[in-house]
């Protein structure tokens, strides 16, 4: 996948390839195309408001989001998505969570359906999120690899406590955020075990990457398990000296994830210590692409975990959008262009609605993606 050169990534390591299909499958000839709005059964976007704190100020945010989903060529739609937008109203006492996730399923649609119905609800049992601390369970959340619930104002007794327990997390500074590179995040591991079971009983062995955010208060987070991505559209400082010809700040597009595939050298690594093999063609077993998944029951004995990366950041005035997107979209968008098309659609008075639909449908119908293409994007509106 050719990336622009004006996107910034969290993954030092990222190999830019063209992204193919997480295993081999054959596309459908036929001409007719499925597309389904995954969010909700409302005309509106999902909407939820929070506030930002600013020079002692607060800012006004609302939320916007929406998804669009085409099957391609494809027989089937494997692709799930989520849209949230007041996820933790069912866990009163709780700080408002806004959550939005995108599972891209290969070998059937089984896996990332199981896991669009479980893992958040899995992660807001784990304590996310939580608006007082509770030591006893934060202990018992770390143990378990859950943290996030505490770190929107816990962030230095967090650190105590992951040294105390010797956990060594990895500090992203340049990004100003958290990379839980080896974290088993409680939700995570409680939905892959339990879907494990699930497939164990049924016979199947469905597979899905995963790409989820979370939004508590000004705090975002964002879990990813193989080759979905999360980009976000953030504008330069505001000094004036980077402003294009009508006056408006550039844009630049951030890479949220890194992905999770068996040709990357960490998780071959991985993948051989545990006796499995990565074939010529970048494939564990010479069949399946990505490294990290949830179910695929039948590759678990030979490197596949199911164990995500987390990145969290403050959203500030300055970032506009996030767009989740499965490896479709990413096959052919580049996480610029893709900022750019949305961009330019949004500020043509556009509603988030039709800006994810106009995004996959130019990737199926203009940009030739034979793969299933999902797409979340989720704004963060200003109020005045």
């Amino acid at each position: 996948m050719a990336e622009s050169s004006d996107s910034t990534s969290l993954d030092k390591e990222s190999v830019s390839t063209t992204a193919n299909n997480k295993r081999e499958a054959h596309p459908d000839s036929s001409d007719s195309v499925t597309k389904k709005l995954r969010s909700s059964d409302t005309h509106d976007e999902p909407k939820t408001e929070i506030t930002v704190p600013k020079n002692g100020c607060e800012l006004y945010f609302e939320i916007e989001a929406d998804a669009a989903e085409d099957k391609g060529s494809r027989h089937t739609m494997e692709d799930a998505s989520v849209v949230l937008p007041d996820a933790g109203l069912e866990f009163p006492g709780k700080l408002r969570c806004a959550h939005f996730a995108i599972y891209d399923g290969h070998g059937g649609r089984l896996a990332a359906e199981y896991a669009r119905k479980h893992l958040h609800d899995n992660v807001l049992s784990a304590g996310l999120p939580r608006e007082l601390l509770d030591i006893k369970a934060a202990k018992k959340a770390i143990l378990e690899g859950m943290v996030l619930g505490f770190f929107a104002r816990y962030e230095n007794l967090i650190f105590l406590l992951l040294r105390l327990f010797s956990i060594d997390p990895t500090i992203d500074i340049t990004h100003g955020g958290f990379m839980y590179s080896h974290f088993h995040l409680s939700g995570f591991r409680r939905t892959d075990e339990s879907l494990l079971q699930e497939s164990t009983k049924g016979g199947w062995q469905d597979g899905a990457a995963a790409v989820c955010v979370w939004v508590l208060g000004s705090k975002v987070f964002v879990a990813n398990i193989g080759d979905a991505k999360a980009i976000l559209a953030r504008s330069s400082p505001s000094d004036g000296s980077n402003n294009t010809s009508d006056g408006s700040t550039p844009i630049k597009a951030i890479v949220l994830t890194r992905e999770h595939k068996a040709i990357y050298p960490q998780e071959r690594a991985r993948i051989q210590k545990a006796g499995g093999s990565v074939s010529s063609n970048g494939r564990l077993q010479a069949r399946l692409e990505v490294s990290r998944a949830f179910g695929d029951r039948q590759f678990k004995k030979v490197g596949v975990i199911a164990t995500p990366d987390v990145h969290s950041f403050d959203l500030t005035e300055r970032d506009h959008f996030i767009i989740l997107g499965c490896d479709g979209l990413w096959g052919v968008f580049g996480p610029s262009d893709a900022v750019d098309f949305v961009q330019k659609l949004l500020k043509e008075g556009l509603s988030v609605k039709a800006a994810s639909r106009h995004l996959v449908r130019e990737a199926v119908r203009e940009r030739q993606c034979k793969d299933n293409c999902s797409a979340v994007v989720i704004a963060f509106r200003k109020k005045q």
